[in-house]
This record gives C-alpha cells, structure tokens and sequence, in this order.
C-alpha cells in the first residue's frame, strides 16, 4: 500500500496536505500559495481508519468508499469513531478545558461552537471561519451548556454547510464591518442570563483570518470538483486555502475532503483539470437582515 491522502492539516496556522502510509504512519507536506497544484488520482479510493489520541489505526479491511462523499471512513470505522467522540456526544467525561467560540463566515452567518482549549485557534481555521471571538472557557459540559443556550436565544446555529460558505466568500465585507458584525453578537451573548456558574467568561477579542487564508484578498469561486475518479487530474495556481477548500486561481475549488483515501501522484506535463465539476452560484449578501439573519 502506497501513501493516501487525508485531506488539508492546519498545524503551525498554516495548511499542509495530511498523508499516511500502510501501518498509519503520518507525514504532512506544506501547502504554498501562488504555486502550481497538479496531481493525478491513482488507483482507488480505500477507508482511512480511525484517528484518535493523535494516532491512526488503519481500516483492517481497507474498504473501498464512494469518491462522492466528505467521508474517507466505511461505516465500521465510522461507528468507530463517533463511538468515544466529543463532537458525537459520546465522550462527556472528557477531563479537559473546552472554549465556547463564535465564527463568522459571510453577511448574517455566524455560528457557535466548543473546541478543547489545547488546541487554539486550529479548529476556527478548519472550519473556515474568516472571522472570530471567544466566548467561554470550562468544563465541557458546561461549554456545551452554553452552546446549547446560544443556540435557543439567539438563533445561531452549531453548524454551517461548507456549500454555503463557499458561495458568500466572492462577497466578503471589509474586516471592520466582519468584527463589528462578531462584536455585536458576543456582547448579545454575553448579556444572558442562564450562563454555567463554572463557565468562566473571555472578553471580545476579534480574530481574522482573511490574510492566512487568501493573501491576495478572498477569490470569486466559479467551479467546484463534486467527485475524483481513477485517473483523474486536477491542476491549477494555488491561490489560497480556508477550512477544508483548495481555491485555485482560476476560480476552481477543491475541497479535499473529497481527496482523503486516494492516492495521488504526478500527472504529466501540461495536465489540465479533468474530473467532475459543478457550478458555485455567488450567495450575494441579504439585502436586510431579520434579527440575526
């Protein structure tokens, strides 16, 4: 078995391409921006295990996936997977300090969320928030207490489709509008009642992302890969990354999710994008909002 890709790793604040080998063994390689990007799709597409504790445990049977799905992982290894998981809710004795965030994605697009406190800001750059702000730090159930509570008052939701933050990024305002926007909503949440007593609370500091993720200012994406095949090449300027998405300078997006399991290699001289690609119709932002949205 040769090295499969897992798709975009954050590490340092920087995206690198996550790879592993045949006993789960682990290598990044970094991304740089302004470059050419062209790989060629080997072979096929196999499960890529359960990662836990920051180590892999290969699929023992190296299943074959659908090359359409975010998921790299067969059901078993899936089930696996959620099965003592923070985010499944499967793992509430989890002894470590969580932080309640809010993250913002376009005009009206805010979401709330916890992350274990050890690791910073990486999940707000795996998600692809432009931009954002702590809220609380805790236990964790007290974070997801909060959350919880967020959610029912203020109608901000726990999750964003990756479609939808794709579409409004050819639109972005300026960043002072972006943190005023984030500011506005963490004072709201702050003025709550029926904050955990052991949630403790963390001024509004804004954080951008916009400069890590698109040096060049946010791209107008026109094209997304919906699939990889066998065989398949995909190639282009790299001109920035957010969250789990390549953006190429040609307008294309990869999100490499899609990329997990597969083998990738060299494609020959003069390749050109050749799997399959669906339309990203530009989300123009509202022209009122009502309340939030």
């Amino acid at each position: 078995m040769s090295w499969r890709c897992t798709g975009i790793r954050w590490t340092g604040g920087r995206p690198a391409m996550g790879w592993y080998g045949p006993s789960g063994e682990e290598r990044t390689s970094p991304l740089a921006y302004g470059v050419p990007l062209v790989f060629t799709v080997r072979g096929e597409r196999r499960c890529v295990g359960v990662r836990r504790a920051g180590k892999r445990t290969p699929c023992p049977t190296a299943r074959t996936v659908p090359g359409r799905t975010g998921s790299a992982q067969c059901p078993e290894c899936a089930r696996l997977d959620r099965s003592f998981s923070v985010a499944a809710d499967t793992n509430a004795a989890d002894p470590r300090t969580y932080r309640v965030y809010l993250a913002w994605f376009g005009p009206g697009m805010v979401k709330v969320g916890i992350t274990a406190e050890e690791r910073g800001g990486a999940r707000l750059l795996e998600q692809g928030a432009v931009t954002w702000a702590w809220l609380g730090r805790g236990p964790l159930m007290a974070a997801r207490r909060t959350e919880e509570l967020l959610r029912a008052a203020l109608g901000v939701p726990d999750r964003i489709a990756y479609a939808r933050k794709r579409a409004v990024r050819a639109h972005l305002p300026q960043e002072p509008e972006r943190a005023r926007e984030v500011a506005e909503l963490h004072a709201r949440a702050a003025a709550l009642p029926g904050w955990p007593e052991s949630l403790e609370r963390v001024a509004c500091e804004i954080t951008d992302h916009a400069g890590v993720f698109w040096p060049d200012g946010p791209p107008a994406p026109a094209r997304v890969v919906t699939e990889l095949v066998p065989g398949g090449t995909v190639a282009g300027l790299l001109a920035g990354a957010a969250g789990p998405d390549l953006h190429f300078a040609d307008g294309l997006v990869v999100d490499t999710r899609l990329l997990a399991g597969w083998e990738l290699g060299a494609a020959s001289a003069g390749a050109v994008t050749d799997v399959p690609l669906a339309e990203i119709t530009a989300a123009l932002p509202p022209a009122e909002q009502d309340g939030l949205f």
